[in-house]
């Protein structure tokens, strides 16, 4: 009975059928004949109504399956598909590549967005990705840290003063929202923010305007906000710190950046790209890192995230000229054991001889590869369906020059 009574399309293309032969056939109808005719359409209409119901709960299911079936390497690779504007690289940490995925679909708007997280984590270079991959790519990118501005003067910075507002104010100043008008204005530090100035950002929110310093003239802006913060908002919020009519209003889009310390697969790919990143800003040879080096690398916390990470780096790249050893790291971080000696026959952990041999795998792979593609990196990114950058960024951690096989075409 359960299975008869079910809704079914059959089931409702009879009835469909049924209501149709009566109303063909019947040339007049009795009050209790229309009576009938209604009821079977009312039974109808509900039978269908439950189709619908069951068809979007199995079309919303099939998308969440597909979408947790998606592993984090497809989830990256479809980013890159896309053209998805990155300065940079990032690797498949889920956190990363979901805030990801909603600033690629925030920035096609106009919405603002805030960005929450660690000082450390990428905050501003998040915010230029959002107006990267916005319709205002083109247009200014103007960058303001709030807390690094005096009270006094961060107004007259941000909404601009005419002459003799005060003293020293010899003539007109457009601020940071008239020369981004039109692009985009990153608000680091938004939390920051005085209170009196809240007031002035809310109306900009609002609706488009600011009054420079000294003047009642309302001057109209078409200004993009992304504001970011390392503060907790909420909790300003209960303490009357923020403003809560502020704080809804930023956050239109809301996404937080996961710490270095939540992402410790993507390490070894940061690591790279920075060691590349700081040879190449120094002109000098890629720095070779020793095996313990990077060991303790892939397993410090990082409380000043990839700032942190970064200026590690630079300073390795800087001290050391060929090999960098934990001897080159900055003292405060840097083991006791730093200075002695590494035993040639010293027994590697297990873990760092499979690590090798995968290296060693690895590089076999590439030459093989770019052989095959005669040095072309952006054939054989093609042909590997792996982004360009990318694989540049690999070829160079194994030491690979594609020139040289180039050459050998």
């Amino acid at each position: 009975m359960k299975y008869l009574n079910s809704p079914s399309l059959g089931r409702a293309l009879d009835r469909i059928e049924i209501v149709r032969q009566s109303l063909r056939w019947s040339s007049d109808l009795d009050r209790n004949g229309i009576t009938k005719l209604l009821r079977q359409v009312g039974d109808l209409r509900e039978e269908i109504l439950m189709l619908s119901g069951i068809e979007r709960y199995e079309q919303k299911l099939i998308s969440i399956t597909s979408h947790t079936e998606k592993s984090s390497a497809q989830r990256r690779q479809a980013l890159m598909n896309r053209k998805f504007s990155f300065e940079g690289v990032f690797g498949e940490n889920e956190k990363l590549l979901e805030t990801l995925e909603t600033v690629e679909k925030a920035a096609k708007t106009d919405m603002p967005v805030l960005i929450e997280g660690e000082s450390g984590v990428g905050k501003e270079l998040l915010s230029r990705v959002v107006h990267a991959n916005s319709q205002r790519a083109d247009l200014p990118f103007v960058s303001v840290n709030c807390g690094a501005i005096s009270p006094n003067l961060l107004e007259s910075e941000l909404f601009g003063h005419v002459r003799g507002a005060f003293t020293g104010s010899v003539k007109d100043r457009k601020g940071k929202f008239e020369a981004a008008d039109n692009g985009t204005i990153f608000l680091d530090e938004i939390g920051e923010l005085p209170h009196e100035s809240q007031v002035k950002m809310l109306r900009v929110l609002e609706n488009g305007e600011i009054q420079r310093v000294g003047s009642d003239d309302l001057i109209r802006v078409n200004t993009r906000i992304v504001a970011a913060t390392n503060r907790n908002l909420r909790e300003m919020m209960k303490q009357g710190k923020f403003r809560e009519d502020l704080y809804y209003r930023l956050s239109v889009i809301s996404v937080t950046l996961p710490p270095l310390r939540e992402r410790k697969d993507e390490l070894d790919i940061l690591t790279d790209y920075f060691c590349k990143e700081a040879s190449e800003k120094m002109n000098c040879e890629p720095v070779r890192l020793s095996p313990r080096l990077r060991n303790f690398l892939l397993n410090y916390s990082y409380p000043g995230n990839i700032r942190e990470l970064r200026n590690i780096i630079y300073r390795l790249v800087c001290l050391a000229e060929h090999s960098a050893d934990l001897k080159h790291l900055p003292d405060a971080i840097r083991p006791e054991d730093a200075d002695k000696p590494v035993e040639a026959n010293e027994e590697k952990p297990l873990e760092t001889i499979r690590k090798n041999a995968g290296i060693l795998a690895q590089k076999s792979f590439l030459e093989g590869r770019l052989r095959e593609a005669k040095g072309n990196v952006s054939a054989l990114a093609k042909h590997l369906e792996m982004n360009r950058s990318y694989l540049s960024v690999l070829l160079s951690k194994n030491g690979i020059k594609p020139s040289e096989f180039r050459m050998q075409a």
